[in-house]
């Protein structure tokens, strides 16, 4: 499976930007967005299943992020509301064939990343 993803770009704290990770292949049971800021590790943003649609997401993202998928076009989204500057990163869309995990070494495949800036 290749993972692309787009939709990064520069947006004033408070906008939203909508991510997307199109799938060259069927995705694996899970899919998950990661985020990582300049000098800091890699971290979980939210996941979720391919088949079922359960989602999971960090406290930081809870109540303004929102994950969904489009099985047809094998695309997961991640719309991103009320962002402030914390949010600037690189997201990486990554998935693996097992239950969302927040680790990112227990995911097979991973996009190239897009990048979000969120200026004040």
């Amino acid at each position: 499976v290749q993972l692309q993803a787009s939709g990064g770009g520069l947006v004033q704290a408070g906008g939203s930007l909508r991510l997307s990770c199109a799938a060259s292949g069927r995705p694996n049971y899970a899919v998950a967005w990661f985020r990582q800021a300049p000098g800091r590790q890699r971290e979980f943003v939210a996941g979720i299943t391919w088949n079922w649609g359960t989602t999971v997401y960090a406290d930081s993202v809870k109540g303004r992020f929102t994950i969904s998928r489009d099985k047809a076009k094998r695309v997961t989204f991640l719309q991103m509301d009320a962002l402030n500057t914390e949010d600037t990163a690189v997201y990486y869309c990554a998935t693996r064939s097992g239950d969302i995990s927040i680790r990112t070494t227990e995911y097979n495949y991973w996009g190239q990343g897009t990048l979000v800036t969120v200026s004040s």
